[in-house]
């Protein structure tokens, strides 16, 4: 079944750099409206405040967007996620002291960024046993999962599925669930075999739904493996 989510390949936006377009545009667009909060944890966790972090979080994607920050792209930051940590921290230490957002451009931002949301997300982030690179990279495999999980919700709900999805999405990330199956079966009212080739099913789907999601952000099919790894081992190093 096709999804509702707009296409953002970052393997798109690589191969317009000599051509750009209006889709290689829009594509990138999409990818930072995607992942733009884990950028904003990162210019917070240097010490800013909420509305300057927002404020150079959209002067930053306003550059990325409106100039061509691509034409010396080194092929070792073939990644967006790589790409992006990278851009921003040289950014930041040439537009330190005169970013004012909004300010210096005096125009519209190009990504509408919200202080209160991305501040109310962030009081949840550990206080200070991870250095803004670990938080990023941290926040960027949760974003993932998230869109992962929005994308295979709006799939079983479109499919008729939705309540099934609700009960069992506890069984999705390999950890022993608090609900057995005997109970969610009764729910379902189904038998506990029938739950779990469902579990299975919906296992296969969301390790797809990942590696798909993961694609849109890498310059090759090649490195998916690599980022899926990558993935795992920031949400496995938890402080």
């Amino acid at each position: 079944m096709s999804l509702r989510f707009a296409t953002t390949s970052w393997t798109q936006v690589l191969a317009a750099r000599e051509a750009p377009s209006s889709e290689s545009r829009q594509a990138l667009e999409s990818l930072c409206k995607a992942y733009w909060y884990p950028l904003y944890v990162f210019v917070r966790r240097q010490g800013y405040g909420p509305e300057e972090s927002r404020d150079l979080t959209q002067a930053y994607f306003a550059e990325l967007l409106e100039k061509d920050y691509l034409e010396d792209f080194d092929p070792s930051l073939g990644r967006f996620r790589v790409f992006l940590k990278a851009s921003v921290k040289n950014f930041l230490s040439k537009e330190r002291d005169k970013a004012r957002a909004l300010k210096r451009g005096g125009g519209v931002p190009v990504l509408s960024l919200s202080a209160d949301e991305g501040e109310g997300r962030y009081r949840y982030e550990p206080v200070d046993r991870l250095t803004p690179e670990e938080l990023f990279e941290r926040r960027w495999a949760l974003t993932l999962l998230e869109r992962v999980m929005a994308r295979l919700e709006q799939e079983m709900t479109d499919a008729g599925r939705g309540e099934e999805l609700e009960k069992l999405k506890g069984y999705l990330t390999g950890d022993t669930p608090k609900v057995p199956y005997r109970q969610v079966a009764l729910e379902l009212r189904t038998s506990e075999e029938a739950v779990k080739t469902s579990v299975h099913r919906l296992r296969r789907r969301f390790g797809a739904a990942l590696r798909r999601e993961i694609g849109e952000t890498v310059s090759s099919p090649d490195e998916i493996d690599d980022e899926v790894r990558h993935l795992l081992r920031k949400l496995g190093s938890r402080s």
